[in-house]
């Protein structure tokens, strides 16, 4: 079992603890806008399980119906996490709207947050391993996990301040209201995430950084050649997609020229790990003068 696949199983054990605790503190309490905060649990449980397909099915091998690979599926577990947030919220605007027209008294406040705070602390200390290994193992399906965590625990912050501005003022009202604020935010949440996962769906090219690098690789690695041009990339869950045309002289030996590739492929992959280079080798007539220059 892969290290991401353990920290997709965690992202579970940890959501179902966590929904456990807010639903708690929602019954301890009667508020709607711990209500919220517990109904955006039962999306980070949802969206973990799914995380998990996703990941199992991105680590399969390329096979004769999918021969670049299954990178792509932690994407779709991506957008349908943003998916669920939306509705996560629209749920929440329903129960804030009910508040807003029947306030209710809170029952045992200070106890609920209590509960409500220890929740929140464990998701914090989640996100924080989702996002931080997840960048580093480069898991779209645990970044956008984590990501979902932050504003769910920036959400819990905003519960609890407006629940004890409503314990002091005695303005029942002001509960719904915060619930209110939770669903908009969370809808923004949910927009950003399927927004992030649409560009790798979309075949985006790696980042600026990335790309200055392979093309300093190219140009220092490739002696002997007379230039490289049209060169693409993309990313796709953790594997990045690395294709040029190669052009040598005309008088130089098929070995060679794949001597060439090979010490080029070679350094790509130590600066790009999981990287899969595609170099298509042709001879000078056809160099276009426009691409990278090789030293």
């Amino acid at each position: 079992m892969s290290y991401v696949l353990k920290l997709a199983i965690g992202s579970i054990l940890v959501g179902l603890i966590v929904l456990g605790l807010k639903l708690l503190a929602w019954w301890m309490t009667d508020s709607v806008a711990l209500l919220s905060d517990a109904l955006e649990s039962t999306v980070n449980v949802a969206t973990a399980i799914a995380a998990v397909i996703a990941i199992r099915i991105a680590a399969l091998p390329a096979d004769a119906n999918h021969p670049y690979g299954h990178h792509k599926a932690e994407f779709f577990s991506a957008i349908l996490e943003g998916v669920m947030i939306i509705i996560a919220a629209m749920l929440i605007l329903r129960e804030a709207y009910h508040g807003l027209m029947n306030p209710v008294v809170l029952n045992a406040p200070l106890q609920g947050l209590l509960v409500n705070g220890a929740a929140s602390v464990l998701n914090a200390l989640w996100c924080w391993v989702l996002i931080s290994q997840g960048r580093r193992r480069r898991s779209p399906a645990l970044v956008a996990d984590g990501k979902h965590l932050l504003s769910d625990v920036i959400s819990s912050v905003g519960v609890t301040f407006g629940v004890l501005i409503a314990i002091v003022t005695g303005w029942a009202v002001l509960d719904p209201l915060m619930a209110g604020l939770v669903a908009i935010n969370i809808l923004w949440s949910g927009w950003k995430v399927m927004v992030s996962s649409m560009s790798g769906l979309l075949d985006e090219s790696v980042p600026d950084e990335t790309l200055l690098a392979v093309r300093e690789i190219i140009s220092v690695e490739a002696v002997g050649a007379v230039e490289a041009h049209d060169l693409r990339t993309r990313h796709a869950g953790a594997a990045t997609f690395i294709e040029f045309h190669l052009v040598v002289p005309g008088d130089l030996t098929v070995t060679a020229a794949h001597e060439m590739c090979d010490r080029v492929e070679t350094a790509l992959k130590k600066r790009v790990p999981d990287c899969i280079v595609t170099i298509h080798v042709e001879p000078e007539y056809k160099a276009k003068h426009s691409g990278i220059v090789v030293l």
